[in-house]
């Protein structure tokens, strides 16, 4: 444990650290972020601060400067420990310098070191980074500011180094001495159709009468006290687009930062027919964090739902919409890690039960969060003939090894898909997209008061989705013109989700040249391809995004190459450095390094070091220190006590609660739309039971009477249940469509007499106008 030093915010000692500033342009689904902080020492003695912080996972830093008085000085990209010696070096010899790094272990964690700050001076320093907008669910592109650094658990055994030694101070967003200001500029081809924001935001405003530049900015007392989450909303956002991005005049042809490069964003369609032709086969394994921080509310107020209670909901919704013939276990993890069956069995109303009930058991008990393990057993158990792997990982994202996570994702990807969830804010956007991309799979993110069922259904949709084979990217250009790919093979492909592809072009570009890409692929035995047909000549004003987000890609490329086992490859690691200084973006062996030579005498006196506070969340708003080298996790009771628990118990006395029950302070309130899946049972069925009348509203009796005396209780109960869900909680159809959908065809095996006059028994019982039709029936 690396002893508490600088900064301790409950001695009132003043932080360096005052504002920070951020500007966000989004042109279409690329980002460029400026983030200028501002320090200010009003101690007698000259400092040094440092700030431990995280930016996006896929974020490309590229520029790096700072502003002292009327001196501007801009840093420049070199190889990690020259650029720490140099730094030291300045130091040293008294004079100012900063030095900012990326972790050796997770790339979206970075420090920023402001050395020899002068008593009574000011310094702004200037960050800059462009980066990709994922794609959600509900085609928003997301764009995440972390307010949060969470403490990351270290495995047992793994020391860190770099930056990762230096001391981080986690204390309540209340107590947080700098101040946030953000706004956002957003250009699209496309018409903005709205913001979103789990914070407050001004008004949108849009710049032009096509509405396709608009400008937004935070409401003022914006508070920091979590993740800044924008959801960009587009018309016809589903539409491929290229953007090709002239080179670096100064650069040399033939070159990266020389050549044109073009930015392929393409959205496969997939014929319908065979979209409607879901998956029913498949072996999914899901894997639940249960690490301390689980505890934790989802949007941090004292009176919502913990995360591990809302992944427990999550599993109860993604057991019953399986299909019959899977194959299925639960995984859970902390320090150590558990299965509920020895290996993956067979998707059945016996089985379903028996996991329901270790689910209503799991708490937020397990201690740290060792997710390594557990993965490498699963990725060990033979697959199943015929029955595609599909890993469903859910955390709040935690783990110093996040480079060895991700890699063991990339080697069982060729059998593997893996959908990943991070919970909560704070979670590590490295972690959650880097499963996600390397195992073929789709990554999504719940915070602030996002539900996390229906994003997580989504995913299941996608991995019900028939899996894509032989996908290749084919091109087409004038005969002048060569084409080199930078972006890795394309290896997953599904429905509704981006790919961004990038490339360089040499050669002789005319004004009116055209090229054309075409991606192809199989899907469900039929041979599938789509065309894009774009000009080559560059567009306006887009700076070197696209260059800097292509030369991001190459080195995450090369740098995945290597096994995070052992020690760094010599010769994979002078071309990532080459590449980083060539052009200017950050990687996991250079840093920015910047030192004032003309600040004239050296500055006297000891450095005193002060650690910035980063905002964190603690139940009891104690302030609290952590180390980035010996993480631990606070243990907490199980919380078997919650919806699970009450249910079951629910379930053995038919839906009845004792009074005790009824009248305890800790007892939770089910959620109705909860309570009618969980009586749900694994063909699809619905048993005519007290319970099930107790969720729809109504007495046994009042189910039973107004029954088809032709129709049996169980088809009774089921359509009752169908017209239910369709008629009063349509607004969370994405959360039950699946098994929804199960329950029809259950239904329709049954070959039922008078489905027309139950539906109509149905809907007078339950006061709905439901057509047979909104059924599926």
């Amino acid at each position: 444990m690396v002893n508490c030093c600088g900064l301790l915010t409950v001695q009132k000692e003043p932080v360096p650290l005052k504002s920070v500033d951020v500007e966000l342009e989004v042109r279409d689904h690329v980002a460029t972020v400026v983030s200028t902080l501002n320090y200010e020492n009003k101690e007698d003695k000259p400092l040094e601060a440092v700030f431990v912080f995280p930016l996006p996972g896929d974020a490309a830093v590229c520029h790096f400067s700072a502003k002292l008085r009327q001196t501007q000085i801009v840093a420049e990209v070199k190889e990690k420990q020259k650029a720490r010696e140099d730094y030291d070096d300045a130091l040293s010899s008294g004079q100012q310098a900063f030095l900012l790094e990326e972790s050796e272990q997770s790339p979206d964690i970075f420090s920023m070191s402001v050395g020899c700050l002068p008593p009574g001076e000011s310094a702004s320093i200037r960050l800059e980074y462009v980066t990709e907008l994922s794609v959600q669910a509900d085609d928003g592109l997301r764009f995440c500011l972390p307010a949060v650094l969470n403490p990351r658990y270290q495995p047992q055994g793994s020391g860190g180094s770099g930056s990762g030694n230096t001391q981080v101070t986690s204390t309540p967003a209340s107590l947080v001495p700098y101040t946030l200001s953000f706004s956002a500029q957003v250009s699209s081809p496309r018409p903005v159709s709205r913001i979103e924001s789990s914070c407050s935001l001004d008004p949108l405003q849009y710049l032009n009468s096509e509405q396709t530049k608009a400008t937004i900015k935070l409401a003022a007392g914006h508070k920091f006290d979590r993740d800044v989450e924008l959801l960009i909303y587009y018309k016809d956002a589903h539409q491929p687009t290229a953007v090709v991005e002239t080179g670096e005049t100064s650069a040399k042809l033939g070159t990266l930062m020389g050549d044109p490069v073009v930015m392929l964003s393409l959205y496969p369609e997939f014929p319908q027919a065979v979209m409607s032709s879901v998956a029913s086969c498949g072996e999914f394994v899901f894997l639940l964090d249960r690490s301390g921080s689980m505890d934790q509310s989802m949007n941090n107020s004292k009176t919502n739902q913990t995360r591990i209670s809302s992944a427990r909901d999550t599993l109860l919704l993604l057991l019953k919409s399986l299909p019959m013939g899977c194959y299925f276990n639960i995984y859970s993890f902390g320090s150590s890690y558990e299965h509920i069956f020895p290996k993956s069995v067979e998707y059945s109303q016996q089985t379903m039960e028996e996991a329901l009930k270790k689910v209503g058991e799991m708490g937020s008990n397990l201690g740290g969060t060792e997710i390594l393990g557990p993965l490498q057993h699963i990725y060990n158990q033979p697959c199943i003939q015929n029955q595609p792997r599909q890993v469903f990982v859910f955390t709040d994202g935690e783990v110093g090894n996040t480079k060895q996570v991700i890699d063991l994702a990339k080697q069982n990807s060729h059998a593997h898909r893996c959908f990943s969830f991070g919970i909560g804010e704070g979670a590590s956007s490295a972690l959650i997209n880097g499963l996600a991309k390397e195992g073929g799979g789709h990554a999504q993110f719940i915070t602030g008061t996002d539900r996390m069922q229906p994003k997580v259904m989504q995913s299941l949709q996608y991995a019900l989705q028939p899996a894509v084979v032989d996908i290749s990217v084919t091109w087409d250009m004038p005969k002048d013109v060569s084409v080199t790919v930078l972006s890795p093979p394309i290896t997953a492909l599904f429905q509704g989700q981006r790919s961004l592809v990038y490339a360089r072009l040499s050669g002789q570009i005319s004004e009116a040249a055209e090229g054309c890409v075409a991606v192809k692929y199989s899907l469900a035995g039929h041979p599938t391809q789509n065309q894009l047909q774009f000009s080559l000549k560059p567009a306006e004003d887009t700076g070197l995004t696209v260059h800097r987000l292509a030369a991001r890609t190459l080195i995450r490329c090369l740098e995945m190459e290597q096994d995070p086992f052992l020690p760094p490859d010599e010769s994979m690691r002078n071309k990532v450095v080459e590449l980083s200084v060539q052009s200017g973006v950050s990687s996991a062996f250079t840093a920015f390094i910047a030192v004032n030579k003309d600040n004239g005498e050296a500055i006297q006196g000891p450095l005193v070091r002060r650690n910035v506070p980063t905002p964190g969340y603690l139940p009891n708003g104690q302030v609290k220190y952590y180390s980035l080298v010996s993480f631990g996790k606070t243990k907490s009771k199980s919380r078997g006590s919650g919806f699970f628990g009450s249910l079951l118990r629910n379930f053995k006395r038919g839906g009845k609660k004792s009074q005790s029950e009824e009248c305890g302070p800790c007892q939770p309130s089910m959620d109705p739309l909860l309570q009618v899946v969980s009586l749900q049972k694994a063909p699809g069925s619905w048993d005519l039971a007290p319970a099930l009348a107790t969720a729809l509203g109504k007495t046994s009796e009042e189910m039973e009477k107004p029954k088809p005396a032709s129709v049996n209780q169980e088809v009774w109960a089921t359509i009752l249940s169908l017209i239910w869900l369709h008629g009063f909680k349509i607004d969370a159809q994405e959360e039950w469509e699946l098994l929804a959908r199960k329950a029809v065809s259950w239904v329709c095996a049954q070959n039922s007499p008078c489905v027309n006059e139950c539906v109509e028994a149905g809907n007078a019982l339950l006061g709905c106008q439901v057509q047979k039709d909104a059924l599926g029936l």
